[in-house]
């Protein structure tokens, strides 16, 4: 005989809960990134995902817990992205090109993630304090970028004085912007900034600017 429907739907949550908390925090992305944390309701969550209001309270806690979560998803996704582009097997030059490529891609494929920083910023960063995890998650993007621009500077490609903070604030600016303000800057300026074509121009242009700002000789970037 047959299980009935709604037992078969419980049966598989309780087994499977890494899934059901995913899910989850997939809609939970959207809903927050959308709506900020204030407009996002948990009842709207609940209507998208296979969780009931009530299993996401077990899970989360609360909104803001929820949100918590949600935040430290988005980042912990980019970073384990960036973990996999193995650039310690390339060439600092290549290595550095390949990073900031990375990063301006996946802002364009991932605007969820841009706005969830911008209502993040809104709230002072003061969500983004309370986790240690994205504490952890962001120390490591810094000494991928130290190790790429050591191995530089001794090789001889880079510039020395240069602190890696800064070279991952110009490449998140550069590429957190191509998304934040696209659709004002295209409005204003009657420019297809989306199309692929100037897509591609834009990200050439952000991996020019910041391999040009750290070469040592840009007459001779090859060496």
């Amino acid at each position: 005989m047959a299980a009935h429907p709604k037992t078969s739907s419980t049966t598989r949550r309780k087994n499977d809960p890494e899934s059901v908390q995913a899910d989850i925090l997939a809609v939970a992305m959207r809903e927050f990134s959308e709506k900020g944390l204030s407009g996002a309701r948990i009842d709207e969550i609940a209507e998208k995902t296979r969780a009931s209001k009530r299993m996401i309270y077990y899970y989360f806690k609360d909104k803001e817990t929820l949100y918590l979560h949600t935040l430290e998803a988005a980042y912990q996704k980019v970073r384990l992205q960036e973990a996999e582009l193995d650039l310690d097997h390339l060439a600092p030059l290549e290595a550095l090109s390949r990073l900031v490529r990375f990063t301006f891609r996946h802002h364009v494929q991932n605007p969820d993630f841009i706005r969830l920083v911008m209502i993040e910023n809104i709230h002072h960063g003061r969500y983004l304090a309370q986790s240690a995890l994205i504490q952890s998650l962001n120390a490591g993007v810094i000494d991928v970028l130290t190790s790429v621009y050591a191995r530089g500077v001794a090789e001889g490609y880079f510039r020395e004085g240069l602190d890696p903070r800064e070279l991952h604030w110009l490449i998140s600016a550069l590429s957190f912007f191509n998304v934040s303000n696209q659709h004002t800057f295209s409005r204003i300026f009657d420019w297809q900034q989306a199309a692929p074509e100037n897509q591609r121009k834009l990200e050439d242009h952000v991996a020019e600017m910041v391999l040009r700002y750290v070469r040592l000789d840009e007459a001779n970037p090859q060496k």
